[in-house]
């Protein structure tokens, strides 16, 4: 379904929409709500909240920069969960949406009452990195937009991060190739100028400040995020991280029955 936060279009997709306790899951860049089916599909105790952030899926594109920086997107989150009466949510997501979950529960603490973050980052610690960052992702919108989603796509899928994807079976593989090109180039493109690593700002100096259970996933052959999650649960006030076996950077994708199943131990269902 389509709502409205902050004058954008955000589309929603609910599974298990009688039950009241709440998982909301956000995905990373290129993605959407589908690449949720097979994980919320076994999770039959919550109902599972997806939504398509800035510039992905169904959600609004719009020219305009502004509705895609990191801060305005909690603030058209806070009003979806509002207009579902999600006062208390369970909030999960995947690297960039990851960075999304991890910057709305230091802004509203008290409407999550566990976190998972999956392939995450607080973002990158130093002004340097940053602008080193940032002038990358610039480049990359660029040539997005001048190439077109089917260039860029060709060569996003081969960087070294979705390494371990070339394992799937074919038909998985076709499965989030289809998710990634049918994603928009002013979508993506401003995506990375709005929200991308190097527009962010740093979250590495507020870890202390969240209380709430934080469980941390990352796949055993994505050593970088491996290394941020340890780097994270050691100042978190409450952190686990758990590390899959056999798997890189989208450990929903490459093994979605062991994604549930960590998910369910962490928050607890029976």
């Amino acid at each position: 379904m389509i709502l409205q936060a902050r004058g954008i279009n955000v589309n929603v997709r609910i599974w298990n929409d009688h039950l009241e306790q709440t998982i909301v899951m956000l995905h990373g860049f290129t993605g959407s709500v589908a690449t949720w089916c097979n994980v919320a599909i076994p999770i039959k105790n919550h109902r599972i909240v997806a939504i398509d952030l800035m510039g992905h899926g169904q959600t609004d594109s719009p020219q305009d920069i502004a509705p895609y920086t990191m801060e305005e997107q909690i603030l058209q989150l806070d009003e979806i969960f509002q207009q579902l009466n999600l006062h208390e949510v369970i909030l999960l997501g995947y690297s960039m949406g990851g960075r999304t979950a991890l910057s709305y529960a230091k802004t509203f603490p008290d409407r999550v009452s566990h976190l998972i973050l999956e392939s995450a980052s607080p973002g990158l610690k130093s002004e340097e990195e940053r602008a080193k960052r940032r002038a990358s992702d610039e480049s990359l919108a660029d040539q997005i937009q001048t190439s077109g989603i089917e260039v860029f796509v060709n060569k996003w899928e081969n960087i070294p991060l979705f390494k371990t994807q070339k394992k799937l079976p074919p038909d998985v593989q076709l499965e989030v190739r289809k998710e990634r090109l049918a994603q928009t180039e002013i979508g993506l493109a401003n995506s990375l100028r709005g929200a991308g690593t190097g527009a962010q700002s740093s979250l590495w100096s507020s870890l202390g400040e969240i209380s709430m259970p934080v469980t941390l996933i990352t796949g055993e052959q994505d050593d970088k995020f491996c290394q941020i999650a340890e780097e994270m649960q050691a100042l978190l006030q409450n952190a686990q991280h758990v590390c899959v076996k056999n798997t890189g950077h989208a450990i929903h994708v490459e093994n979605p029955e062991q994604f549930a199943t960590i998910v369910k131990d962490a928050i607890k269902i029976k």
